[in-house]
């Protein structure tokens, strides 16, 4: 009998045979790791994605960190010193002098891209706490690059995600509520979603093009599907809801409240 260890075959071959790409689909499974943990795969045209279910999606630690996100932020809370060499009390204003160098910037982004993996394929498996928990994540990435970065570019560059990532957390936020029973949890949900995206747009100086984002429309799409499951002994407390948007004149949500109302077969009620 031979001493030697035996030799593990570098081609995957097999594995990708077994489970072929699908064009035009996000193809994911959760798995068994070797540890016995759960292990997130995503089948891409050229290979397979092996993500961790929790922490960081590639296991790493920068820093002694869960991820370069913490590790930044902690650099923040104690005035930008390097963690592993300050042990002094926190000074008042910890951001004073902060900055995100732009290789900061650029490893935040490409950490944030492994989260977005993730959470896509985190939305497929119905794992909507995880969903939230990554997209509320990738949030902070962009606020704290928004912030602090050094260059205009990297304080720009990741803003034009913030809608998907609010929309697809909202869609999380529901689907979790849905999970429970709770169809009006569901509904006040998107509607927060709504708003932040309304808040976003008008922030920008733009808020004639909320109406039009794609992102609005998907979660409205979400809504309309939703509503008919509201039960009828809700009524009275859309009508309240109605008469409230009247009269701090949002007139958008007041529409949006009728409609509500007309499909739960109410007929009556507020002019």
């Amino acid at each position: 009998m031979s001493d030697q260890p035996e030799r593990i075959h570098p081609d995957i071959s097999l594995i990708l045979k077994a489970w072929p790409y699908t064009p035009g689909q996000l193809n994911v499974r959760l798995i068994e790791g070797l540890d016995g943990e759960p292990q997130i795969q995503i089948r891409l045209d050229l290979g397979i994605l092996q993500l961790q279910t929790t922490g960081r999606p590639d296991g790493q630690r920068p820093h002694g960190f869960p991820s370069y996100l913490d590790y930044c932020e902690h650099k923040l809370e104690i005035g930008g010193e390097d963690p592993a060499l300050s042990d002094e009390e926190e000074p008042e204003d910890s951001s004073e002098g902060f900055r995100l160098s732009e290789d900061d910037c650029r490893l935040l982004r490409e950490e944030a891209a492994q989260y977005y993996h993730r959470y896509m394929a985190l939305l497929l498996l119905e794992d909507f706490e995880g969903v939230v928990r990554d997209t509320t994540r990738n949030l902070r990435v962009i606020d704290l690059c928004a912030r602090y970065a050094q260059s205009e570019h990297d304080r720009r560059v990741l803003e034009p995600y913030r809608p998907y990532i609010l929309m697809i957390r909202a869609r999380a936020l529901a689907g979790q509520a849905l999970k429970e029973g709770e169809a009006k949890a569901a509904i006040l949900a998107i509607d927060q979603g709504l708003d932040a995206l309304r808040t976003y747009f008008s922030d920008l100086g733009r808020p004639e093009e909320f109406e039009d984002s794609s992102e609005a429309q998907m979660l409205r799409t979400m809504r309309d599907a939703l509503v008919p499951k509201l039960p009828v002994s809700q009524k009275a407390e859309l009508k309240k809801r109605l008469q409230a948007a009247i009269e701090q004149e949002n007139y958008e949500l007041a529409a949006i409240l009728r409609d509500e109302l007309r499909m739960l077969g109410d007929t009556g009620g507020i002019a």
